[in-house]
């Protein structure tokens, strides 16, 4: 028997029923729709009309918005395969300095020249201080790139090559970034490029689900250290790839962690390159960590260091002993030390041809952004006991590992941190390494070369919506044209969340007629060239 008397429903057949918001959540995504649709108020500068704009939150995860995280891997597919197989050079050349912004550069300059000859006569230079700042920030408002001079002076440490690494020869760099052309007995002409990854080393066995076979021997700490500094030994590899074959090496690499959660990187690179070059580089690369040691635990438990507001420095809470700052700590290691951590890549690598326009070129585009929509530690969910546990033991040997110069775990050792600030507390720093959906790296990841295809992401992301603007018949608009305010809860236009997305909702169904309208015109307009024959 279901139901009550007059009609009645129980409370268990209520609950049975969908919830009118979830449905109009999974309407939404089923239609590509955002499902946190940020409004904005548009106003039209030339004729004052006032309407409200509901645009995409445009949020990479798919854990909070699938259609968004969607839309923004294939942006990245788009951009890995249009400058994967370049046959040209791409054209990047930089607008020239406007008038005013010629006229700022000259003013700071001056103001420099003034600066250095104050600070070498040994007088005050405050006031000089204050407009360089000001004209700085002058400069970087008006479009100009980069600053005149870097914040602090960069600190060198001796060049010389480890004697436990490779060498590695290298040749001068030539500007060229497309791949060689080969020709084939038949006499066809291809530019194949390739698809390389290179993986972390063995921190000890692992089984098939990727948990350790001995925990309790398992190199927690060098895996923590590994995965911190792994983009910067990503980046001293492409150094060190591009000084060994002579030309500007490009490439579209993603950064995802194996079973066993330790990093690995996917690389899309443009032209060839032999796996025996491959190894040697390889082989040669390493990235020295040249920081303070932390062998010594000097604070731990309840006896923390205090932040004094007068001196604005951290003190020893027994003695009163003002803490090393980060700038000190550095000067303190010597000539004769070693660095903190020495970071290098696996022997093992995989690298393989890739065509254009080939199979495994899709193949490998979808591999590179399989797991960008996913946080580092959602890519593999622990499903047995061993799993998780390993994940928690990664996750306690990052907990007191510094992951920058500001992080706060440096307290722990007897540092102050680099721009040290109150309420710091060791072993709760909110640097992303910390957490256990990072895994320990906190980088980007998908890193891209400059030159890959010539463009930015907005530049992709422009082309997009042209093709699309194009495609439905609408007119371009001019951006200067409006100008944007958010509206706020308290606003008297500001939509609720629900009437937010069934707007967007209906918008979508509209966008998607018209869409598939146009695209039926432009196949009637423009028919098959075998259909055309007969």
């Amino acid at each position: 028997m279901t139901g009550t008397a007059g009609g009645r429903k129980t409370r268990a057949e209520r609950l049975a029923a969908p919830l009118a918001r979830n449905v109009v959540k999974e309407v939404a995504a089923e239609h590509g729709a955002c499902l946190r649709p940020v409004q904005l108020r548009r106003t039209d500068i030339d004729t004052g009309h006032v309407e409200q704009v509901l645009i995409p939150c445009g949020h990479t995860l798919a854990s909070v918005c699938p259609s968004c995280a969607e839309r923004a891997r294939l942006l990245r597919a788009a951009q890995c395969r249009e400058g994967w197989h370049l046959d040209q050079e791409p054209i990047i050349d930089p607008d020239p300095a406007t008038e005013d912004q010629r006229a700022l550069v000259t003013g700071r300059a001056e103001a420099q020249e003034g600066r250095d000859l104050l600070a070498s006569a040994g007088l005050n230079t405050t006031d000089l201080d204050e407009q360089i700042g000001e004209l700085d920030q002058q400069i970087t408002n008006a479009g100009l790139r980069g600053t005149v001079l870097p914040a602090q002076p960069r600190r060198h440490r001796s060049t010389k090559r480890r004697q436990d690494a490779a060498p590695l020869p290298h040749r001068p760099v030539s500007a060229r970034t497309v791949g060689k052309t080969y020709t084939a007995p038949d006499g066809k002409t291809f530019r194949p490029s390739m698809f390389v990854t290179l993986t972390c080393p063995s921190y000890g066995r692992v089984c098939e689900d990727g948990a350790p076979a001995d925990p309790d021997t398992y190199d927690y700490r060098r895996a923590a250290r590994d995965a911190l500094h792994f983009a910067a030994l990503f980046d001293r590899f492409i150094q060190n790839l591009r000084r060994f074959v002579g030309h500007d090496i490009q490439y579209f690499a993603a950064i995802e962690p194996q079973r066993r959660l330790a990093p690995h990187v996917h690389i899309a690179i443009r032209g060839t390159i032999s796996r025996t070059e491959l190894r040697e580089v390889i082989a040669a690369t390493y990235h020295q960590v040249w920081w303070p040691s932390t062998e010594t635990v000097k604070y731990d438990g309840g006896c923390l260091p205090v932040w004094d507001e007068h001196t604005g420095a951290y003190l020893d809470a027994d003695t009163g002993e003002v803490l090393p700052t980060w700038d000190q700590a550095l000067d303190a290691i010597g000539d004769q030390d070693e660095p903190r951590h020495v970071s290098r890549f696996g022997q093992r690598f995989d690298a393989q041809g890739v065509l254009a326009g080939s199979r495994d070129a899709s193949r490998c585009i979808g591999y590179l952004t399989k797991y960008l929509t996913k946080h580092l530690g959602n890519c593999h969910q622990a499903a047995t006991d061993a799993q998780a546990d390993h994940a928690g033991r990664l996750a306690e040997a990052l907990r007191y590992e510094p992951c920058s110069p500001a992080c706060a775990n440096w307290l722990r050792y007897g540092i102050q941190p680099k721009n040290a600030r109150p309420g710091l507390i060791p072993g709760r720093c909110k640097g992303k390494a910390h957490r256990r959906e990072y895994l320990g790296y906190a980088g980007r990841r998908v890193l891209v070369s400059r030159k890959w295809s010539g463009k930015t992401l907005a530049d992709h992301r422009a082309d997009r919506k042209n093709w699309l603007t194009g495609i439905l018949g609408l007119p371009a608009t001019d951006p200067g044209r409006y100008s944007w305010e958010p509206v706020k809860p308290g606003d008297p236009d500001h939509m609720p969340t629900g009437q937010r997305l069934l707007h967007v909702v209906a918008d979508r169904i509209q966008w998607q007629t018209a869409l598939e309208q146009a695209r039926r015109r432009a196949a009637e307009a423009d028919p098959p060239a075998n259909g055309q024959a007969a």
